[in-house]
């Protein structure tokens, strides 16, 4: 078996008194696409800006393509990218500028860059806007061609922060075929986000909180880990249902997901003591249907515990 690409061993930052890593400890196969999943605040960043050489480590180690990257930061950067969330790409730039000026940086050899950009320019269909201002695209093209210009060099490991914040539904959607397909060729991406719909796309993921790891597996295997029945519950009064819900007992959690109410009943618990309980309140369930767990919901149960 080949040497993971990524190697964290108990990962530390601080700010003065705040913890902002806390002992991480995982490693990433190559090939993999490997998600860091949290809220705001989670340490995601953090994590990713160590793995590319940016911050220090407090204590702990990290290793990314066979480099300790705290010992030797500037060894570990012609083998990565790092895509921060913020654009950072030059604006008065044109599309095809920003892509030279990024070949430059990294001295892709003179005689492989037309094959390169015009790969790149397919995969991103920003081909036809070439010549325009970088400042003058849509926040999913910038992302779309931040993402080209790391990817350039042919890198071993991808580092994404949040690449997908702020950016309309389709361009998401490219986005994620674009990692997918850089996977397929060999390249290791770790990714951050806080979207836990998109870390279902992941082969495996960490949920963070506070800096910790409250989860590691694949996002099937932490999905049937959450055990009891799942209801989807739609009512004309959702908060007012969860919070019925709390107060009764009858559930291990109820929380709201977008118009909806998912409320999670232990082993063998009889569904329709839920209606019963909203009926008493008051509340008419217009429909209940039982579904899967999500990610989302395991998280809400991990943090709820944690």
């Amino acid at each position: 078996m080949s040497a993971p690409a990524v190697v964290l061993d108990r990962l530390t930052r601080s700010f003065g008194p705040l913890t902002a890593v806390d002992a991480l400890t995982l490693d990433v196969a190559p090939g993999e696409l490997f998600g860091i999943v949290g809220p705001d605040g989670a340490g995601k960043t953090t994590t990713l800006r160590m793995l590319a050489g940016v911050l220090r480590p407090t204590a702990g180690t990290v290793r990314v393509a066979g480099v300790d990257v705290g010992e030797d930061p500037e060894a570990v950067k012609p083998l990565i990218a790092y895509m921060a969330q913020r654009f950072g790409l030059y604006e008065d730039l044109t599309v095809a500028e920003n892509l030279e000026f990024y070949a430059d940086l990294f001295r892709v050899p003179k005689r492989e860059r037309p094959a390169r950009l015009e790969r790149l320019y397919a995969f991103s269909r920003l081909g036809e806007f070439r010549e325009r201002l970088a400042g003058k695209l849509s926040g999913g093209m910038k992302q779309k061609l931040s993402l080209s210009c790391c990817l350039v060099h042919h890198p071993e490991v991808l580092l994404l922060d949040e690449p997908t914040f702020g950016v309309d539904p389709i361009s998401r959607r490219e986005l994620w075929l674009i990692l997918h397909e850089m996977v397929a060729e060999g390249v290791t991406v770790v990714v951050s986000t806080s979207y836990l719909d998109e870390a279902e796309r992941c082969d495996r993921v960490v949920l963070l909180h506070e800096g910790r790891s409250l989860a590691l597996d694949r996002p099937e295997v932490l999905q049937a880990s959450l055990g009891g029945t799942m209801l989807s519950l739609r009512t004309a009064r959702p908060r007012d249902a969860r919070d019925a819900l709390r107060r009764s007992g009858t559930v291990l959690t109820a929380s709201l997901f977008g118009d909806t109410v998912h409320a999670r009943l232990a082993p063998g618990s009889d569904p329709s003591t839920v209606a019963v309980v909203l009926d008493e309140a008051g509340i008419t369930v217009e429909s209940a249907e039982e579904i899967e767990p999500s990610l989302e919901d395991l998280f809400i149960h991990l943090v709820a515990h944690a």
